[in-house]
């Protein structure tokens, strides 16, 4: 009970990726299994089934995988872009010695996967694929190393998560400049001039949950219809939520006893309800504390259980049932290509540039960290999951054959750097491998 109360919010948030990445496996079980049953057409056509608004004048209607790869998942970026926010002013990445171990890690986690893939392509209609293998997924990931427990140091569950969002942020540029379709100018200066609005007004201290959610449905709106996609849209939109408090702690305390005090001397109903004067009380307590929390830090608290434990197991639901009996028709290059580039091109590219940064002091690798954890953290940022398949759903969005070759590799690329990670740091921690870098 005293472990569960002091454990500290990074730890708390590890605890909830872990669960994350539970459900996402079994998500992913579920869809495979009911893709390949003899109930497969009915999984086929609940995703394709239309929804949405339908009036004289107007129609908006896409299928509902739709509304989870552009609806929901931009649900995910907003949570996505209040972390990097997060990160980089008060976080991990908030200054140059903090950011340039898992910054190093990520650029070689990121390009040379690239690398590999675009060295081993032989196909011209595949070769839009190259970002496929750039993400790594971090619900599994931190599941990865939760299972492990106190076998691995805590900087180093830091550092993956760390690099991940280094990673995330490298994967939505991506998307914003490669894997978007032609740009309307129009609609997308009227969106920009909608983010500045909210931009100008958290520069001024004013922020509104309401106007935030209209916005932010309008800014979506006008994204997918310019052309861009629209989780873009959810990364810009938490940029614009203040990280900063209304009230100090200390004002906070002198309201809270202020408050406490006239509670304690309201008058109080014979009935179970509330006195007016307990009632005003009350709204004074509510309204000092919404001053009193961060807004980013609320919205990111309120959010991430959602889409930890609803938003990522559903897209997982509905994105990995691939048909496993319709091999004939996979490109079995194009699955090998981004298995090896998961596999290998993870793993070499963020252990050697590691090593290199190390070795010319650009970076200082915490002293608990043994070079063979970061091998072993290497292979288990090819667990790319859920962005790689929202990549490959991008990419080949003109060309739907590759598409299920594509969540193939993915499936058997991450399956691989999981069991290959955990089987280094699990045998890491019994005995030293390699010596500290």
């Amino acid at each position: 009970m005293i472990k569960r109360i002091f454990l500290t919010p990074f730890q708390k948030f590890v605890k909830l990726e872990s669960f994350s990445g539970i459900l996402l496996l079994l998500a992913t079980i579920i869809a495979l299994v009911w893709a390949n049953s003899p109930f497969g057409d009915v999984y086929r056509d609940l995703w394709q089934y239309d929804v949405g608004i339908v009036t004289q004048s107007f129609e908006f209607k896409k299928p509902l995988i739709l509304w989870i790869n552009d609806g929901l998942m931009a649900i995910f970026f907003f949570l996505i872009g209040l972390e990097i926010k997060r990160e980089l002013v008060i976080g991990e990445l908030n200054s140059p010695k903090k950011i340039a171990f898992p910054l190093v890690g990520a650029i070689g986690g990121m390009l040379v996967p690239v690398l590999f893939f675009l060295v081993i392509n032989q196909n011209p209609e595949t070769a839009k694929g190259w970002g496929i293998p750039m993400a790594t997924d971090i619900a599994f990931s931190l599941a990865i190393l939760n299972v492990l427990g106190n076998r691995v140091p805590l900087s180093l569950k830091v550092f993956l998560t760390a690099f991940a969002i280094v990673d995330d942020i490298g994967a939505v540029l991506v998307i914003a400049l490669f894997y978007s379709g032609s740009i309307k100018i129009t609609l997308l200066l009227i969106a920009v001039a909608l983010l500045a609005v909210l931009y100008f007004l958290s520069y001024k201290g004013i922020y509104s949950r309401f106007l935030l959610f209209f916005f932010g449905i309008a800014v979506w709106f006008l994204f997918l219809k310019a052309g861009l996609h629209p989780t873009i849209a959810g990364i810009l939109l938490a940029f614009s939520v203040p990280i900063r408090q209304k009230i100090k702690t200390a004002t906070f305390l002198e309201q809270l006893e202020s408050v406490f005090n006239r509670l304690k001397k309201a008058s109080v109903l014979k009935t179970p309800i509330l006195s007016s004067e307990q009632l005003h009380i009350i709204d004074d307590l509510g309204d000092w504390s919404s001053k009193f929390q961060s807004p980013l830090q609320h919205l990111e608290h309120r959010l991430h259980g959602w889409v930890a434990y609803f938003i990522i197991p559903t897209f997982a639901l509905a994105n990995a049932g691939v048909l496993l009996s319709g091999s004939e028709a996979l490109d079995t290059m194009l699955v090998i290509n981004i298995i090896v580039s998961l596999i290998l091109g993870k793993s070499i590219g963020i252990t050697l540039i590691v090593f290199i940064a190390k070795k010319i002091k650009i970076i200082e690798v915490p002293s608990d960290i043994k070079f063979v954890q970061i091998i072993g953290v290497s292979f288990l940022a090819g667990i790319g999951f859920t962005m790689a398949i929202f990549i490959a759903s991008l990419a080949f969005e003109s060309s739907p054959e590759y598409i299920d070759s594509a969540k193939i590799g993915i499936l058997i690329g991450s399956f691989i750097s999981a069991i290959i990670g955990y089987v280094i740091l699990h045998l890491s921690s019994k005995k030293k491998v390699i010596e500290a870098v």
